[in-house]
């Protein structure tokens, strides 16, 4: 789709540019080719992932505008945000792996000398306006030039909090390079990325960047910007190996039994970036809670609960979901401390290593109304042992 049509016949108004563009030619050849791309879309794995809020809609609207449930997704004061510096990410980490969050999906990895920036959104707002649309929770740690040089950018997918028009821009005035799933490349070179710079990957494709070795791996989720989504793109997590550390992005996605297949092609990991938040009854296929979240990591793991660190991301920096803001941290805190599993909670902006001591204090609540415990109440805080035994039964 070149544009979208207005109601007067015959007047074509432009494709506005946070809308990218649909793939075409050799592109969408390639794409039909793809052994994920049946009845003219991609399709995910374990059969048909529910896209659309289920459930009534005057339902839904209700939850989403109870007065009570909305002050909870909003902070009661400001989010405290490490002010990362310059000299924080000049010195080398120590163990060769370190990790700086900046909020939702963004993360900076520092592995075996090279840098990786995953879905980077410096935007105010993810959206294709800048009036309107979820708006950041907390303000960027830093400014994205601060972050030094980035070896590669990977995109997991294109939607507005995980692919942003003026991030992508500015990042394209660099040299880095971009990894990003078939058909994203659309996007970015609409944006001004040129195709020489680009990776674009089917699931279970690779590509070396400097010694990294950079796979795409599946997924539960969906894909689209535009007014119509074409489900012409893929969304993918995606692995990052160099020669003594290995680490997993998951992008967004719905709980599935290839995290089992995908930790015995690649793991097991030093780290792990899990999505835990904005998850809702309204949608379980496409994103995970924090109980399967901390599952998905260990099968990742493959079961074992000592085999890595877990940064929960896609939480506490924009507003998309009826859940309480804080409410992923409380309840990964507790499903993790049940199982035994090492959970890293920085602020937005604070490095770690996840080989050394890792932040854990739980620094929402300094900010956070009361969080009720439903997972508590019924029981969905596993033992360690009982997390275990899931992860071997499968």
């Amino acid at each position: 789709m070149a544009g979208f049509r207005s109601p007067s016949p015959g007047l074509r108004v432009p494709r506005p540019l946070a809308f990218g563009a649909d793939p075409s030619g050799e592109r969408m050849a390639r794409i039909r080719r793809s052994p994920h791309f049946a009845d003219g879309v991609f399709q995910n794995p374990g059969g048909p992932a529910r896209t659309r809020p289920s459930g009534s809609a005057s339902r839904f609207a209700g939850v989403y505008l109870d007065r009570e449930a909305r002050a909870r997704r909003a902070p009661a004061g400001n989010i405290p945000v490490h002010p990362t510096t310059v000299a924080d990410l000049a010195r080398p980490p120590a163990t060769g792996l370190r990790l700086t969050w900046a909020g939702h999906s963004s993360v900076l990895a520092e592995i075996d000398g090279r840098r990786v920036l995953f879905d980077p959104v410096w935007g105010e707002r993810c959206s294709p306006v800048p009036f309107a649309g979820p708006k950041r929770l907390h303000p960027v740690p830093l400014p994205l030039a601060a972050l030094g040089p980035v070896d590669v950018v990977v995109i997991s997918h294109d939607h507005y909090d995980h692919l942003d028009l003026p991030t992508i821009q500015a990042l394209a005035r660099t040299d880095t390079l971009f990894a990003v799933p078939l058909g994203v490349g659309a996007h970015l070179e609409r944006w001004g990325v040129p195709a020489d710079r680009l990776r674009e990957l089917d699931w279970h494709e690779e590509t070396k960047v400097g010694g990294l070795t950079l796979t795409a791996t599946p997924a539960r989720h969906f894909c689209g910007r535009g007014l119509r989504n074409t489900q012409h793109t893929l969304w993918a997590s995606w692995v990052v190996a160099g020669p003594d550390h290995r680490i997993y992005h998951s992008g967004d996605t719905g709980y599935f039994e290839g995290f089992r297949d995908i930790g015995a092609a690649h793991g097991p990991f030093d780290a792990t970036m899990i999505q835990v938040g904005a998850y809702a009854e309204f949608w379980p296929d496409i994103h995970m809670t924090p109980e399967e979240g901390l599952r998905a990591h260990l099968d990742l793991q493959g079961g074992a609960a000592d085999a890595g660190a877990l940064l929960p991301i896609h939480w506490g920096t924009f507003n998309l979901a009826p859940h309480a803001w804080a409410e992923p941290g409380e309840w990964m805190r507790d499903a993790a401390g049940g199982a035994g599993v090492a959970v890293a909670f920085p602020r937005p902006g604070e490095p770690f290593e996840p080989a050394g001591e890792l932040p854990v204090e739980p620094w929402w609540r300094a900010v956070s109304g009361p969080i009720a415990r439903p997972w508590a109440v019924r029981g969905a805080t596993a033992t360690r042992q009982d997390d275990l035994d899931l992860a071997g039964e499968r």
